[in-house]
């Protein structure tokens, strides 16, 4: 099983959606706002923004929300996760993100205080994992609500029973999507489908893609994260450290690779972790055409 909405050999439209991260200074915020702007006319079904552990970035989350949803066309959603807080001080920040607008969140149990790798010991007042959280949110509301979802099993899980029980649990209190952690093996990712199916779970599961804007960066991260870099990728960023633009171009191809990969496998739904960058999600978005509407008086080039 690879998708329960085929594609069609590309006679529809692939829906996407995109993450940001709220910017820590103003060059960063000026940064992320081209990078919306830039997307925006991709039309994405929904762009999330995350959330610091114990809302470390709750102000600056809650201005950036405010600001997609009152000087662009896109439509956010809020990343909350369980990570040291109360479930009085979680209620109060969805209740203020509702108050302004927002119908759609990221229900997230974090990442522990102390980074990955770390012990996760939930808030003796809080909620104790994601499936919790997203019981609350549909109690407080009928929020769209998307999860999290592991093809290569999240790093503290014993096995892959305990992921699907967990993800039975986040379905069953209301979620309404599973959006997985980046991979770079299609595979792996209809693998976990076919898990999933197994296990009666029906809710989509959209695959979580991250372009390579430095493979340095994004190998150190999956090594903490527990997502595995293939060899013959590694291989082709080989010696490109000190050459960005030849970089850029590999990262491009191996984007594009992928996200056609999975198109060809009946897949037309996929969420891209942006970085805050535009450029190799626009290019890739492109290729599987989703492109900004024509202009009108303009017809698009033939094929």
């Amino acid at each position: 099983m690879t998708s329960t909405h085929p594609l069609r050999g590309m006679e529809s439209r692939p829906r996407v959606s995109f993450e940001f991260f709220p910017p820590k200074s103003d060059e960063m915020e000026a940064r992320l706002w081209e990078t919306v702007k830039r997307l925006e006319p991709l039309r994405p079904a929904f762009v999330s923004v995350t959330y610091g552990a114990g809302g470390t970035t709750r102000e600056r989350t809650a201005r950036t929300v405010r600001r997609i949803l009152e000087q662009s066309t896109l439509t956010p959603a809020a990343h909350l996760t369980c990570v040291d807080a109360t479930r009085e001080e979680i209620d109060a920040v969805v209740e203020e993100f509702a108050g302004f607008g927002v119908r759609r969140f990221v229900a997230l149990r974090g990442d522990p205080v102390a980074g990955m790798g770390a012990r996760y010991e939930p808030h003796p007042g809080g909620y104790a994992n994601g499936a919790d959280l997203v019981g609350a949110l549909k109690a407080a509301g009928d929020f769209d609500i998307s999860v999290s979802a592991y093809p290569e099993k999240h790093p503290e899980s014993p096995d892959f029973s305990t992921d699907m029980d967990m993800l039975k649990r986040k379905v069953d209190n209301g979620a309404t999507r599973a959006i997985t952690q980046f991979f770079f093996d299609n595979d792996l990712y209809d693998r976990y489908v076919e898990r999933v199916a197994k296990a009666g779970i029906d809710i989509p599961v959209v695959p979580g893609i991250l372009p390579i804007h430095s493979f340095t960066q994004v190998a150190g991260f999956a090594g903490r994260c527990g997502a595995s870099i293939p060899a013959r990728l590694a291989t082709r960023f080989e010696g490109l450290q000190s050459d960005p633009q030849t970089h850029q171009l590999v990262a491009a191809a191996v984007a594009a690779e992928q996200v056609h990969g999975l198109v060809e496998r009946g897949i037309d739904d996929f969420h891209f972790y942006t970085m805050n960058r535009a450029d190799l999600v626009f290019a890739v978005c492109h290729m599987i055409g989703v492109r900004p509407p024509a202009r009108p008086g303009i017809e698009p080039a033939a094929a």
